[in-house]
């Protein structure tokens, strides 16, 4: 009787504590995917890296990983990513493999520290969604995001459904 107790216990405080854990708050992207941070293919378009981004949905705590051989990565102004301006960056990392936090919202600029690749199209704008417009993630559509939230509500309401459960069972053995 006190192992069953015990247990009974020990699965309550499972689930509960279960009902409480916060979501995956962050993100890390692979910049460019499989071919990293590279100036793109000559057929490719100038956007290619923009055209990248804008099918994701950045949020504040993400990060960008940047990998690439003999080249860089910068932040910089607007102003200086229009003119593919390296003299001033905000960041600048040449490691190869270079992670970039996303730590508030709005547009972020990055180019190759090497003029020419910026000039064929080696360059993006990040733009980090607010959290009250973060309601999905990852170029999902209005109905995705409202099946998510069909599915988290779902989720939850099997935890609290086997919470009820659990306590219905120990009430009926009498064990408290």
């Amino acid at each position: 009787m006190a192992s069953t107790t015990a247990l009974l216990l020990l699965l309550l405080l499972t689930i509960s504590s279960s009902l409480h854990l916060p979501t995956v708050s962050s993100f890390e992207f692979q910049v460019g995917e499989i071919e990293g941070w590279v100036v793109p293919h000559s057929n490719a378009t100038t956007l290619y890296y923009n055209h990248w981004a804008s099918e994701k949905r950045f949020l504040i705590g993400d990060s960008l990983r940047f990998r690439y051989k003999k080249d860089s990565v910068m932040v910089v102004d607007e102003v200086d990513y229009k003119k593919c301006n390296s003299t001033h960056p905000i960041f600048f990392s040449n490691t190869g493999n270079t992670v970039y936090q996303l730590d508030e919202s709005g547009p972020y600029y990055f180019i190759s520290g090497v003029a020419e690749h910026c000039h064929k199209g080696q360059k993006m704008i990040v733009k980090v969604m607010t959290p009250e417009a973060s309601s999905s993630r990852g170029g999902a559509t209005p109905s995705s995001a409202s099946a998510s939230s069909a599915a988290t509500l779902s989720l939850e309401a099997s935890k609290l459904l086997l919470f009820q459960f659990v306590l219905s069972s120990v009430a009926a053995y009498n064990l408290f």
